[in-house]
């Protein structure tokens, strides 16, 4: 539990059921370039306790206890060979279906999009390939808050002060009412096409802000465990959290 006071906007606390009454699909958007990492690879292909960053976070949505339908993983273009040279080289047999990915974020999520189009409904979690710590809880907290209510989004409180920008300098935010959004962001199935059938708009950062305009985003309490694999010291961290 945290231990900050916060009055907006709050958690929503939902009950996790055994049964999974509806459909669940999954699309893990992998397209980075390593470029903050200094690495020679892109860093979902990095080794993280001795298979790739991938792997793990595939292996997080095959968990039967999850029931997750189909699994797509989006990639760049140029990316697609080699995750095909991992998968044999490491043995990963987690079933997915890869599909190419587009010049944005957006692009590529519509691309996992348009492969589900046989499926009529349920939910739909999009998730960060390189956050390959999320724990089940999370994912099927998140999984039932969008079955709920259409969307819903993990997110933690920040835990270091805050300050935004002005003309003037800095002034203090109340972190009581911010939140480090994470993923999976779980949505709709029909809302999601919906979303995505508008525009591509700069300020799109995440799915919950093509979302947003259609629908309010719930929010589900995330877990500070649930690391994005960006620099050299996130990779570390994760290695430790791994460790039995």
């Amino acid at each position: 539990m945290f231990t900050d006071s916060y009055d907006f906007p709050p958690f929503h606390t939902y009950r996790v059921s055994s049964s999974t009454p509806f459909s669940r699909f999954a699309i893990i958007v992998a397209g980075g370039t390593g470029t903050r990492m200094g690495a020679d690879r892109p860093k979902q292909f990095l080794e993280l306790a001795g298979e790739p960053v991938l792997a793990h976070t595939l292996r997080r949505f095959s968990d039967p206890g999850l029931d997750v339908q189909e699994l797509v993983l989006v990639l760049p273009s140029d990316q697609l060979a080699t995750w095909q040279i991992l998968c044999e080289q490491y043995g990963i047999t987690v079933p997915h279906t890869v599909v190419k990915g587009g010049a944005t974020r957006w692009a590529s999520v519509r691309n996992g999009l348009a492969h589900l189009t046989a499926q009529t409904s349920g939910v739909v979690a999009v998730h960060d390939g390189v956050r390959p710590l999320t724990p089940h809880a999370i994912i099927e907290a998140t999984y039932q808050a969008a079955y709920n209510h259409g969307a819903a989004v993990a997110a933690v409180v920040p835990k270091d002060s805050v300050r935004g920008l002005n003309q003037q300098g800095s002034y203090a935010l109340n972190r009581s009412r911010l939140r480090l959004v994470q993923t999976p962001q779980c949505f709709d199935l029909a809302l999601l096409r919906r979303a995505y059938q508008l525009p591509e708009l700069t300020t799109f950062t995440d799915d919950a802000s093509v979302v947003e305009d259609l629908h309010p985003i719930h929010l589900v309490e995330g877990d500070y465990r649930n690391l994005k694999i960006t620099t050299p010291e996130d990779l570390l961290l994760a290695e430790a959290l791994l460790r039995p």
